[in-house]
């Protein structure tokens, strides 16, 4: 009798500490994130843990590794929240990656910087994929629109090179564009 109950207790143990991993590692995760300014106003920018409808995940907490352009950086949690260490000091392109177990969030963001702050705007894949093909298709079609969109073009590829936004970028952004939404 002694030998059921406790046989039934080691099994009740053993399925609540699996119920509680579960629920840990599922916190203890991030599985997309936005950017916004820091409460601070002090030109960081602060990354916030979400779900998939980006509502912020509250639980998330500890040290997570991003890639923020090209560079590892490990950042900080509390409550959701990680401040990035370095200050923007002009207006710019922030290309962040984090990869995980289960998927790879990746986002281009313009952070705009005004004197009363920065504001990131998020950058979505398609529009790096559409500007171009749309100037290419407009100059196929309309041949006196050829000098036109190839002078547009190369002012748009200096304007983002000048913003840290180089060809690499542009197409890592496109290719985990691609892969986010097909799998």
């Amino acid at each position: 009798m002694i030998m059921i109950k406790t046989r039934i207790l080691l099994f009740a143990s053993l399925l609540l500490l699996g119920f509680t991993s579960m629920a840990l590692s599922k916190t203890d995760s991030i599985s997309n994130f936005i950017v916004k300014e820091n409460l601070l106003k002090n030109d960081k920018l602060a990354i916030i843990a979400t779900d998939d409808q980006e509502r912020p995940v509250e639980t998330v907490n500890g040290t997570f590794m991003f890639s923020i352009n090209g560079f590892k950086q490990s950042l900080l949690f509390h409550d959701g929240v990680a401040v990035a260490p370095q200050q923007i000091d002009k207006s710019t392109f922030v290309y962040l990656k984090h990869t995980n177990e289960s998927s790879t969030p990746a986002k281009l963001y313009y952070v705009l910087k005004k004197d009363g702050g920065i504001n990131p705007i998020k950058i979505n894949w398609i529009m790096l994929l559409i500007i171009p093909l749309a100037l290419v298709v407009l100059a196929s079609i309309f041949r006196k629109f050829i000098v036109f969109a190839v002078i547009i073009l190369v002012v748009l590829m200096v304007f983002n090179s000048n913003k840290g936004l180089g060809i690499p970028t542009v197409f890592e952004t496109i290719f985990d564009g691609i892969k986010n939404s097909l799998f």
